[in-house]
């Protein structure tokens, strides 16, 4: 039976992983895995990390000292993990590339429906017994126009929940499948036609950026951006423009390009000094969640089991059906 070293352990992350456990040990840290204290997972022959924990090569070479044999990402993303470094010291890594699509996908419209109908202002306004109106006007979602960028499973059935609203649906997709019912058109099309901006799509080296200057310079000025995915998708800046100069409707984020060290934790009683986002926050066509999108029992509850799974399957020398490679990156 081998040791997990687990990084990030937050109280709901622990909750889990203890219910679904019944083999391994694993040791919980507070803290953010990086090369100052890899050396944490002495002992352990695997490290499960999360989507902010810092796996470069420094820490990479630091966990292979340590002995770490494989590395458990409890998410799907793995573009924080130098993959060249963990092949070079021998070191597997492992993701969940597929839990719960509901979670993401829910969040995501639950994030335009709070932005476009202004319900954080009003719930604030009401706490004060304020039931004024002023200012709180939306738009009906049928009708109007959604474009989904990355067709998998979260996309998929965030087109279902569009098409439930009674919206019109277009879809981007390096690979588009025919049995998904959107219309296939190209960036520069969708990002013109689009009265809703909708990104599930991995970070890759093609979709860092997709929402740049020139593309926000081709959107309706009503247009909501929405992001549940990964903070590099979106130039934040050239965001922060747009929405100074009343280019764009408003954007919905639960995830940050630079959230490492910020989300995630209770920041309520330091002084944030990364000025984009604390401009970001300040803006009343701008909703912020802490990358929560996938914060669900469901999603909880498959993140857990197939983490474990899949040290079980290495642990038994089975074949490893969730492993990344450096081709993958």
């Amino acid at each position: 039976m081998g040791a997990i070293a687990f990084f990030d352990a937050k109280p709901y992350d622990r909750e889990w992983f203890d219910r679904i456990n019944k083999d391994f040990e694993i040791r919980y840290f507070e803290g953010r895995l990086r090369p100052e204290n890899a050396r944490l997972a002495e002992g352990c022959d695997a490290v499960c990390a999360f989507v902010n924990d810092e796996l470069n090569s420094k820490t990479v070479e630091k966990l292979s000292e340590a002995g770490v044999k494989v590395i458990l990402m409890r998410c799907a993303g793995y573009n924080n993990v130098s993959l060249r470094a963990a092949k070079e010291k021998g070191i597997r890594v492992l993701t969940v590339p597929a839990y719960s699509p509901y979670a993401v996908a829910e969040h995501a419209m639950g994030l335009i429906l709070a932005l476009n109908r202004k319900i954080p202002r009003a719930y604030i306004r009401t706490r004060d017994f304020n039931f004024s109106l002023v200012g709180l006007t939306g738009f009906d979602l049928h009708g109007k126009t959604a474009g989904v960028i990355g067709t998998g499973r979260i996309g998929r059935v965030f087109i279902d929940i569009c098409r439930g609203f009674g919206m019109e649906v277009l879809a981007h997709d390096p690979k588009p499948s025919p049995d998904v019912p959107a219309e296939y058109v190209d960036r520069e099309e969708l990002f013109r036609r689009s009265d809703i901006i909708s990104l599930h799509c991995p970070l890759t080296r093609d979709t860092r950026y997709i929402i740049d200057e020139g593309a926000i310079a081709l959107m309706k000025k009503s247009a909501l951006v929405v992001n549940t995915s990964r903070g590099q998708l979106i130039d934040t800046e050239a965001l922060l423009s747009a929405l100074n100069e009343k280019r764009i409707g408003g954007a919905a984020l639960d995830v940050y390009e630079e959230e490492s060290g910020l989300f995630f934790e209770d920041n309520s009683d330091k002084i944030v000094t990364d000025e984009v986002i604390s401009l970001l926050v300040s803006r009343p066509n701008v909703l912020i969640t802490s990358h929560q999108a996938f914060l669900t029992e469901e999603a909880l509850r498959n993140i857990a089991e197939i983490t474990l799974e899949n040290y079980s399957d290495f642990i038994a020398g089975k074949e490893l059906k969730n492993e990344v490679f450096v081709k993958d990156a």
